[in-house]
């Protein structure tokens, strides 16, 4: 069997109903599946569900899990951390886990949230405008917001850790190996370990070929299975084909970095439970 947490459906920017998620996940052979679609933000945003389909989006998911005995379908929502504005402590009580995430560094001077996995041009926008081109800075901040969601707002898992690397096209802004930047991974993990939170990882960067290697990549696994940090394989599906997509060769990857297990919600708790390339037992 295979797992899937990080599911966008036609609430948010999805492009599948739940219903047709769910077909598709019973054909997959995912036994455990949880919806998250993106949790509304305090201003307008085209890929957040609206405030107002929030009611909606929880009653069809019990309908849907009243319905469907032979998987069990869980309520999430993947949600922003934006200082003095949203973070994922925010729905806790509707919810049977949380994801929380970084989509937005700073704001421009108009108000506008800059999206730091949006469009590059939009990067590019924010980079000058708002940190005068100096991407030591942009980072830095990025992984401080990590850090105050973890340490403050925990969510159930963290998700896409580093997709601010995204961005970084064919290293043009920095490399991986730099020490500055390695640091600051380092201190970001440690934080998450000092917590109680779950790291995803992720592999839409790998099947949408915007990144060559999982979120996070795999030498930061590697600290994580240091620090004994439990992890999750989640796809941050956007459509029913994506929810397993680069599963085995991503387990494969985990096996040889030496995680055995992986977190799994069974029966409404989170366990361990052993996986290798053709699933999880």
């Amino acid at each position: 069997m295979w797992t899937n947490y990080h599911t966008h459906s036609s609430f948010c920017d999805g492009k599948s109903e739940m219903t047709d998620i769910i077909t598709k996940a019973k054909a997959l052979q995912v036994n455990s599946l949880g919806f998250s679609s993106h949790a509304p933000l305090p201003f307008e945003s085209k890929w957040c569900m609206d405030q107002d389909a929030m009611d909606e989006y929880f009653d069809e998911i019990e309908q849907l899990s009243a319905i469907h005995h032979d998987i069990e379908i869980y309520k999430g929502l993947e949600v922003d951390y934006i200082p003095k504005e949203i973070n994922p402590q925010q729905f806790t009580e509707f919810l049977d886990y949380t994801i929380g995430s970084i989509h937005f560094v700073e704001k421009f001077s108009d108000g506008r949230g800059w999206e730091i996995d949006g469009p590059h041009q939009s990067f590019l926008e924010g980079f000058e405008k708002i940190f005068d081109g100096n991407i030591k800075d942009v980072v830095v901040r990025y992984f401080e917001l990590t850090r105050e969601m973890v340490n403050n707002f925990p969510p159930t898992v963290v998700g896409h850790l580093d997709k601010i690397k995204i961005q970084n096209i064919e290293n043009k802004f920095f490399d991986e190996s730099d020490a500055w930047y390695q640091q600051e991974v380092v201190k970001t993990i440690e934080a998450i370990a000092a917590s109680d939170c779950i790291v995803e990882v992720n592999t839409r960067g790998l099947y949408k070929k915007k990144c060559s290697t999982t979120y996070p990549s795999p030498w930061i696994l590697s600290l994580i299975l240091e620090k004994h940090i439990p992890i999750t394989i989640n796809s941050d599906a956007h459509h029913e084909d994506d929810l397993i997509a680069c599963f085995p060769e991503t387990a494969k990857l985990l096996n040889q970095l030496g995680f055995k297990q992986v977190s799994v919600l069974r029966d409404g708790q989170w366990r361990q439970h052993y996986f290798d390339e053709h699933g999880i037992t």
